[in-house]
């Protein structure tokens, strides 16, 4: 399985989750998570799949193959995908098709804190 184990420990760590809650977030249990990270259980292609979506990767870049994550076409598409990834309010835009234009995804992140913003009464600086 390559070096999925250690590649699933460095985005559990830099996205800034615990075991539990990255299991919490995934759906599974504080002990998958632990011995995904031992390398002593092996994701089936489904659960692959989970957790390249979850993380914003590719399942290449998961499994170790390769050594930065091309899961969007554009690498300004994913700055902008990173960015919004990072901030837990705005993940809902990742159902965005993965070649989008950043200047699209970024226009549907500013339409979205706009309309926050309308609805809690804040200008637009105070909800991001």
């Amino acid at each position: 399985m390559g070096n999925f184990a250690n590649v699933f420990k460095h985005l559990r760590i830099e996205k800034g989750y615990t075991q539990e809650t990255l299991a919490k977030a995934l759906g599974i249990s504080r002990s998958a998570v632990g011995m995904y990270e031992s390398g002593k259980r092996i994701p089936d292609s489904e659960d692959l799949e989970k957790f390249a979506d979850f993380f914003n990767v590719d399942i290449d870049y998961l499994l170790g193959r390769s050594k930065q994550s091309t899961y969007y076409i554009n690498p300004e598409t994913a700055k902008v995908a990173q960015e919004i990834f990072d901030n837990s309010k705005m993940r809902i835009l990742f159902d965005a098709a993965r070649d989008a234009d950043p200047e699209d995804l970024q226009m549907a992140a500013d339409m979205l804190w706009r309309l926050k913003a309308k609805t809690l009464g804040l200008d637009n600086d105070e909800g991001a």
